[in-house]
């Protein structure tokens, strides 16, 4: 489970979430509001750093960053895609040695 009271800016794992719709882009449009809520959450929750849409529309990614890759898996089960089953997770945990000036403090 998240910790809600750390402060804005920590040293944590970094995460790629690649999401992949399982089923008809219709049952996806179905859930997308609730998909919205879940990542301005996280976004506010200050998780996650960047997401969007994958061309061809297939699903997504997802940058983010957590304490643990278990707490990172917890978070996308949240997803209302994961709870309706209307797309599943690959996560990728990796080590950022280098960003651009852009990105500030992470």
């Amino acid at each position: 489970m998240p910790n809600a009271s750390r402060p804005a800016i920590w040293i944590s794992a970094m995460f790629i979430g690649i999401i992949r719709y399982t089923r008809p882009i219709e049952e996806v449009d179905r859930v997308m509001e609730a998909h919205r809520e879940y990542l301005n959450r996280f976004f506010e929750s200050g998780h996650f750093l960047s997401c969007g849409r994958l061309v061809p529309r297939t699903g997504g990614i997802i940058l983010s960053r957590a304490d643990s890759q278990e707490e990172m898996v917890w978070i996308f089960r949240e997803d209302p895609f994961c709870r309706e089953a209307v797309a599943e997770y690959e996560v990728i945990e990796y080590q950022p040695t280098r960003w651009a000036d852009e990105f500030g403090d992470f």
